[in-house]
Order: C-alpha cells, then sequence, then structure tokens
C-alpha cells in the first residue's frame, strides 16, 4: 500500500506559498530569507515543511545570513531533514555569496582612508572561520593595482613571507602597500606577532621605497587600524 503523501508536502500548498513558484511569478526580492533556503534544500521532513525548516536553521543564528554562512556541513547536518547534500546546498549557495561581494568591489578603487580598506576587504575576509594575510599594492595615486592574498592558515594565525610581497611590488611597480589580515575570533586587538610582521615589512619596504601605509585587522563588522592608532 502506498504511503499518503504528507500535509507538508508541497503539492498541497497554494502557489504564493511554494517558493519556486513564488519566485517565478513574483520575482527573487519578495521571498523571504527562509523562502529562499528552502529552494536550496527542497524538502523538508514528513512533519515539517521545508519552509519551516529553514526557519529553524536561520533562527539558530538570530536570523543572520552572515552567521548562517560560517556553519559547517557536519552542523547544518544537526537539523533534522538535513542530509549531506543540503546542507552542501546551503553552504555553495552563502560561498557564491561572498565571493560575489568580492567581485563586485572595484578594484581600481582609491584608498583616501581606513574605511575604505575595510569596504574593501570586508566581504572577501571578514566573514572566514580561518585566518588569511593579504597585500593592497598601490600606486603613487593610491589606487589600487592589485590585491593578493598572501597567507592562509588555521585560526591559530598565518605565516608571511616578506620576499613575496616585495617581489610583486617591484614587478607591479606598487609604491605603496597596505597589509591586512582578518581575526576570526572577532577581536580586533592586535597580537604581538601581528606588530611584529607590520614592522618587519614597513622596514624591508622602506629599503626598497615602498610605503606601507596601513595594516588593518578585519572582522565581521569592525577593524583596527595600525595608522589610525599611531602604531604603524
Amino acid at each position: 500500500m502506498q504511503e499518503k503523501p504528507s500535509p507538508f508536502s508541497i503539492k498541497y500548498w497554494s502557489d504564493d506559498d511554494r517558493p519556486r513558484e513564488k519566485l517565478a511569478r513574483k520575482g527573487k526580492t519578495v521571498l523571504s530569507d527562509a523562502e529562499l533556503i528552502a529552494i536550496l534544500i527542497g524538502s523538508g521532513t514528513k512533519n515539517e515543511s521545508a519552509v519551516a525548516l529553514s526557519k529553524k536553521i536561520l533562527a539558530s543564528v538570530n536570523n543572520n545570513l552572515n552567521e548562517l554562512g560560517k556553519l559547517s556541513i557536519p552542523q547544518l547536518k544537526q537539523f533534522k531533514g538535513v542530509g549531506e547534500a543540503k546542507a552542501i546546498s546551503i553552504v555553495a549557495a552563502l560561498e557564491i555569496g561572498r565571493r560575489r561581494r568580492g567581485s563586485a568591489v572595484e578594484k581600481s578603487a582609491k584608498i583616501s582612508s581606513s574605511k575604505t580598506v575595510f569596504e574593501l576587504l570586508q566581504p572577501i575576509i571578514g566573514e572566514l572561520p580561518h585566518e588569511e594575510f593579504w597585500i593592497v599594492y598601490l600606486n603613487n595615486s593610491h589606487r589600487v593595482m592589485h590585491m593578493a592574498q598572501l597567507s592562509k592558515g588555521g585560526i591559530t594565525g598565518t605565516l608571511v613571507d616578506v620576499r613575496l610581497v616585495l617581489k610583486q611590488a617591484l614587478e607591479l611597480g606598487a609604491v605603496a602597500l597596505i597589509l591586512a589580515h582578518n581575526h576570526p575570533s572577532g577581536t580586533i586587538v592586535p597580537s604581538l606577532a601581528d606588530k611584529k610582521i607590520t614592522k618587519k615589512l614597513k622596514t624591508a619596504s622602506e629599503a626598497l621605497d615602498i610605503k606601507v601605509l596601513d595594516h588593518l585587522i578585519i572582522t565581521q563588522q569592525s577593524y583596527f587600524s595600525f595608522a589610525d592608532e599611531g602604531e604603524l
């Protein structure tokens, strides 16, 4: 005997309650975050709709999509009704969104303040669960010539090769640099290692007549500027 479909099955929903149909008929902007996630996961459980399951997932991170993007596949799989395939779909979609914000940044922008640097790099490294160290190479008008990830490490820190920084600066003809890395812990207080690498890069760059204008520690919502705080 064939099992009767659950009343939570999408086939019982009105068109306005079906996220896919709603998006097709009314456009993407009218959908809630939960409805968009419901489209990603496709189905809920026997006793819970995909939208209800999505609301539960969002509630666990206080309805913050940035926090949702930090959840791992195992963490998402802890929700009943979310298997590996659904968890991967959520992680992949949010990573695409993060990369989209990063690629939308105007890389020829003129750097006029530490806030400009934060706005440039926060979409790229501000929400990562691990540390990354980036270099922004500038021309004599302080416009961005190139941005590069110098190192990628665990949550405890990164390794920085000064020679690679200066080699690329010379190849690009850059006259100034801005250093930046993220703190996944959320703290913007510079560590002793942060201060040492700043001094090391500043001294080495000056020997080649290249200026280090700033070093930013970036988190999801804020930043620390060595230049602003008089520590450069």
